[in-house]
């Protein structure tokens, strides 16, 4: 599997190559991974900004621990879950299923659970629930980096609050949830020659 060599070949890069951008085609690529990312229900109740804007990044950095993959990387990927307004975003669903599936709406009556289950969660449950899915997408975004040998970093070291009042989420009824600066390791990061450092499979798997 060339998939398991490129995630040996992968890690969370600390120095970017600043002078380097990722080509449109490979942005284009890494968009519909991210798009095809499974996740609860299929709802998708999250947004990703990428975020181009050098003057923003400026910004951003200074809610993010001044922490020089910000502003290095070619781009920085936002993912944000949406905080309210969940069975608007399910009526959408269903909507969209009807349409791409050619179904009548009339047919899809066992998706109209979906909101019992939501709405059985309380806030806080919601709140987890919905940042959950954001990671599930990041996943995806890391695993097609690797095969396309960009370089990415996962980050949840930032203020969420500064993120979302730079951003304008909260008008948006968004949180920024996890970010991962993409772009092309730098020769000056030492990180990359590290041996990697994962559990044996004989203690992280067990077969019952």
């Amino acid at each position: 599997m060339n998939l398991i060599k490129n995630l040996n070949w992968r890690y969370a890069t600390k120095k970017f190559d600043a002078s380097r951008t990722i080509n449109v085609l490979d942005l284009e690529r890494l968009k519909e991974a991210v798009r095809l990312s499974v996740s609860s229900y299929g709802l998708q109740l999250y947004k990703v900004l990428i975020i181009e804007n050098k003057e923003v990044r400026e910004e951003l950095r200074k809610a993010s621990w001044d922490q020089s993959q910000i502003t290095d990387a070619s781009c920085l990927f936002v993912f944000c879950n949406y905080t309210d307004n969940y069975s608007h975003f399910v009526d959408n669903y269903i909507q969209l299923i009807a349409e791409t599936q050619d179904t009548d709406r009339t047919g899809l009556t066992d998706y109209g659970t979906i909101k019992d289950s939501i709405n059985k969660m309380n806030r806080e449950e919601r709140k987890s629930w919905a940042e959950k899915q954001t990671y599930l997408a990041l996943g995806n975004l890391i695993v097609a980096c690797a095969e396309l040998k960009l370089d990415a970093c996962p980050m949840e070291g930032f203020d969420k609050q500064a993120y979302n009042r730079i951003l304008g989420l909260d008008e948006m009824g968004l949180n920024a949830s996890v970010i991962a600066p993409v772009g092309y390791r730098s020769k000056d990061d030492n990180t990359q020659f590290r041996e990697k450092v994962r559990k044996p499979a004989d203690q992280l798997f067990q077969t019952i």
